[in-house]
């Protein structure tokens, strides 16, 4: 269920000038134990410099609710370039609105100027629908409060008394349950449609439910979606896909008729085909299992799962010009992602490993004289046969040649290999180049003596 009560609570869209509730560390459950070390050497020096300085958003979100936030974002009033001259370790990116990324090795602490909401009248920064195409305000706090999207991310940490600062009733929210848009949901959805995505993620990840007037705004407006730039729709599926939710967010879209605005072919073809549905769905739970497990994964291989239904329906024109298999799925293949970028963009990387993954099915089905051992040692022949073990478990008919395989790795010892943490073919290529320089190991082990 993905409704809920219409809350009459108080909102910052609504009621910029409202009072914010301040929680003290006492009647709250986050500790400085629990934020990365690097994300408080950032607000400290902020608030040392003299600049104000917050804990934003999800990370606030995730540690009240007791899990642990994948990234720490930073709310200050200083501006990029007092950030940047606070931190040599610092870079400014973005072009609508410039940020300040502070990175501690692996670690990137995101900073952000508050900002303050667009002028409604101002041309220049928005579109004829509504859409907010510039967005370099910058503002207060209480500004900054009143632009964000969801009463749970407008949650500020202050490192100074350790409070939580609520701005919209937003933990009153997280103990129930809720996603709420601030102010008028289809307004806000006009201004970004993206919001559309985050709202069904967050629903997705936290298993909340989607607030009346919330939920009641998508549809009049998920057609917006269609004016988002494809390379920024890759991203928004990235999080909604690769994060540990996956199977969640795909259900939620379909529920709301969004995955046929960013998986069109496959939207309608899964409808009609109870094997294409369950391979996809199959290849979204591995990927949350691994991820859950902390194991790499890649977008390569649920782009595979993804278009395969559609790659199907191609090769059927295809295989009728007496092509090969081989032909026929590398030209078909060509076609689908071709098709599927026009509305989002898959980079070129994970694009072609799906391809390859296509490419070596018809393969892994002619055993005859020593293909497959020929085809043992192919970069992607991992990333293909737990494909194909995907279409034996979502009912196509190649069980057997699933199982035949499966005992031919495990007499190499590749049994427990994984096609998502397998080496890169730049990796394989490095390792390569490492080896020759060192020699073979005769020569290595002579040299030693």
């Amino acid at each position: 269920m993905t409704s809920g009560p219409t809350r009459n609570s108080r909102t910052c869209q609504d009621s910029p000038t409202i009072s914010p509730r301040i929680i003290p560390r006492a009647e709250h459950n986050i500790s400085r134990a629990n934020i990365s070390e690097h994300a408080l050497k950032v607000l400290y020096r902020l608030t040392q410099a003299g600049h104000e300085a917050y804990l934003v958003g999800g990370g606030v979100r995730d540690l009240l609710l007791g899990q642990s936030p994948k990234d720490f974002d930073v709310a200050t009033s200083a501006r990029p370039d007092e950030v940047k001259a606070l931190f040599r370790n610092c870079r400014l990116i973005g072009r609508r609105f410039v940020l300040a990324h502070v990175r501690f090795g692996r670690e990137v602490i995101e900073v952000a100027t508050f900002r303050a909401a667009h002028d409604a009248d101002d041309g220049d920064g928005r579109t004829e629908n509504g859409m907010i195409v510039r967005d370099n305000v910058y503002g207060t706090r209480d500004e900054d409060a009143a632009r964000r999207d969801f009463s749970i991310n407008c949650l500020y940490y202050d490192i100074r008394d350790f409070s939580v600062v609520d701005f919209a009733d937003g933990v009153d929210d997280l103990e129930h349950g809720i996603i709420r848009m601030l102010g008028e949901p289809e307004s806000r959805y006009r201004e970004d449609p993206v919001r559309i995505l985050r709202a069904l993620r967050f629903a997705a990840k936290l298993d909340f439910e989607l607030e009346t007037r919330t939920l009641a705004a998508i549809a009049p407006c998920a057609g917006l979606l269609a004016d988002i730039p494809p390379a920024r729709l890759f991203e928004e599926c990235l999080k909604l896909l690769m994060t540990g939710h996956a199977l969640a967010s795909f259900r939620r879209l379909r529920e709301h008729d969004i995955l046929r605005t960013l998986f069109p072919a496959t939207a309608s073809l899964i409808e009609e085909d109870e094997r294409a549905l369950a391979l996809v769905e199959l290849a979204l739970g591995n990927t949350d299992q691994r991820v859950a497990e902390d194991k790499p994964v890649t977008p390569a291989f649920l782009l595979a799962a993804l278009l395969w239904p559609v790659l199907r329906v191609h090769l059927a024109g295809h295989e009728v010009q007496d092509m090969s298999p081989g032909q026929a799925i590398e030209q078909a293949g060509s076609q689908v992602v071709f098709d599927q970028n026009q509305v989002v963009a898959v980079p070129k990387r994970f694009s072609l490993m799906a391809r390859e993954i296509w490419n070596l099915q018809p393969r892994l089905l002619d055993r005859r004289g020593r293909r497959p051992q020929k085809l043992a040692d192919h970069p992607r022949l991992r990333a293909a046969y737990d494909f194909l073990l995907l279409r034996a478990e979502a009912g196509e008919p190649v069980e057997e040649d699933a199982a035949w395989w499966t005992k031919f790795l495990e007499s190499r010892g590749d049994g427990n290999a994984s096609a998502q943490s397998a080496p890169r073919d730049g990796e394989r290529r490095r390792r390569r180049r490492r080896r020759s320089r060192r020699g073979p190991p005769a020569a290595r082990d002579a040299t030693a003596q």
